[in-house]
Formats: structure tokens, C-alpha cells, sequence
């Protein structure tokens, strides 16, 4: 097992070869080169996440920069799971939510799988029934 602090954390996002193969190796649903490269020139925050030199995961905050935040692309490669980066890159992108969002500002996700547990510890909490998250592909394969 790898030491934590071979890990480092960046500001940014990868390039969209990098993004794609991260989503993708980690079971996240593959994204369009041309999509991503609008999205990730779109992120309001993100990082990355690196070992020696190569991208091993990433998480974006995507909004309006105003009112509504959603927190995407939470995603670390398998071989690097179990080490704490996924906490280490909610608190990234926590950290400057609270540093730069404006007060009242409303922070979404959607936790696929157990995620919720770790979400739960930055202080997302269920909203249904009040709320129900909802979602479509367009063009979807």
C-alpha cells in the first residue's frame, strides 16, 4: 500500500484524455471528448489528484458561481482506493466553498453507491421527500 503523502493534491483539472480514463477506470459513465472539454473549461473548482506523475483521481464544483453549486466527478482509480483520497478531495473542494461561496448558497451531489457515507460527513444529508434528484442522458449509448 502506497504512503498517503506519495499522494499529492492540486488545484485544476485534468486534460480530457486524463478525465475520460479516470471516469471511466473508476465505473463512472464515460463522457464525450468534445463534452468534456467544454465541462472542464466550465469547473468553478476542481483538483486533482496525483502519484509520481500521473492523475489517479479528481472532483469538480460545477454552478453558477452565485447561487448553486454541484460537487461532480468524485472519482479515484480502483489500485488507489482505501487510502483517503476521496475525503482528502471532498475537503479540497469543501474548504473552498467555504473560502469563496457566497452565504445561502445551495451545494448539490448525487452519491452513487455508498458515497453517501462520506458526504454525510461534510454535511450533505438527504432531501427527499422535499426534494427528489432527478436526471436524463441526452443521446445516451
Amino acid at each position: 500500500m502506497s504512503d498517503p503523502s506519495a499522494y499529492e493534491i492540486h488545484p485544476g483539472v485534468p486534460s480530457v484524455e486524463d478525465y475520460r480514463r479516470l471516469r471511466t477506470h473508476a465505473g463512472l459513465s464515460d463522457k464525450s471528448a468534445e463534452g468534456a472539454a467544454v465541462g472542464l473549461a466550465h469547473t468553478w473548482y476542481g483538483v486533482v489528484v496525483v502519484h509520481g506523475r500521473d492523475p489517479v483521481g479528481m472532483g469538480r464544483i460545477i454552478g453558477d458561481g452565485g447561487c448553486f453549486f454541484q460537487i461532480v466527478d468524485i472519482c479515484v482509480l480502483p489500485e488507489h482506493q482505501g487510502r483517503g483520497l476521496g475525503r482528502r478531495i471532498m475537503q479540497a473542494l469543501n474548504d473552498e466553498l467555504e473560502l469563496r461561496a457566497p452565504d445561502r448558497s445551495y451545494v448539490s451531489l448525487i452519491a452513487d453507491g455508498d458515497a453517501h457515507h462520506l458526504y454525510r460527513k461534510f454535511g450533505f444529508t438527504d432531501r427527499a421527500p422535499k426534494s427528489i434528484g432527478m436526471a436524463r442522458f441526452i443521446r445516451a449509448e
